[in-house]
């Protein structure tokens, strides 16, 4: 009984050890793994392109401009679907970076489909504040071929970066890469590892 118990307790041991060793190891993985910004597709624009302007009417019944010069602010388009789990994860995202971002981000919450279903979603998630578009021609005049996608347009109306946005680190991506003057951020790591 004393051997097995002895036994027993050298197994807990080691395997907490191991358990130990396997967690340090991940956490030296995690730390290698370069930062991975939003994935861009095969797209209609590319960053650094002027978006044609369009004029499109909110959930609300608002004119509301997409692209143009915009005096000193940029625009966030993000495409959701009130059916993507994603989207709706991202959502309280969004939600938290419009309001961090206010001083000159201006979100629009863009898609296709039911106006009732947006203005749900929209309730649920508490974005009463984000005027919402509905317009196919604005998914295609971006490429938008899945969601949830995020375009951001600079203060001239330029694409200054685009992509498919999965995590928040996605999102702050877009950002990260327009304050550093990059398409992409995986454009910014190659650039760099380049020059290095």
């Amino acid at each position: 009984m004393l051997t097995s118990q002895i036994l027993l307790w050298t197994a807990v041991i080691l395997q907490g050890l191991l358990i130990a060793a396997l967690a340090r190891q991940v956490g030296i993985l995690h730390e290698r793994i370069a930062p991975a910004g939003a994935l861009t597709l095969h797209q209609t624009v590319a960053p650094g392109e002027v978006a044609s302007p369009m004029t499109v009417v909110t959930t609300a019944g608002q004119p509301l401009e997409i692209g143009g010069k915009r005096q000193g602010r940029s625009q966030l388009l993000f495409f959701a679907s009130p059916d993507c789990p994603v989207c709706k994860s991202l959502l309280p995202v969004l939600r938290g970076a419009a309001r961090a971002e206010s001083n000159w981000l201006d979100v629009v919450l863009a898609g296709d489909g039911a106006k009732a279903a947006y203005t749900h979603m929209a309730s649920v998630h508490d974005l009463g504040e984000l005027p919402i578009v509905l317009s196919e021609a604005l998914g295609r005049a971006f490429g938008v071929s899945k969601l949830p996608y995020a375009v951001l347009l600079d203060e001239e109306g330029r694409v200054a970066s685009l992509g498919l946005v999965n995590s928040r680190e996605h999102l702050e991506s877009l950002f990260e890469a327009k304050e550093r003057g990059v398409a992409s951020i995986q454009d910014f790591l190659a650039r760099r590892n380049q020059e290095a």
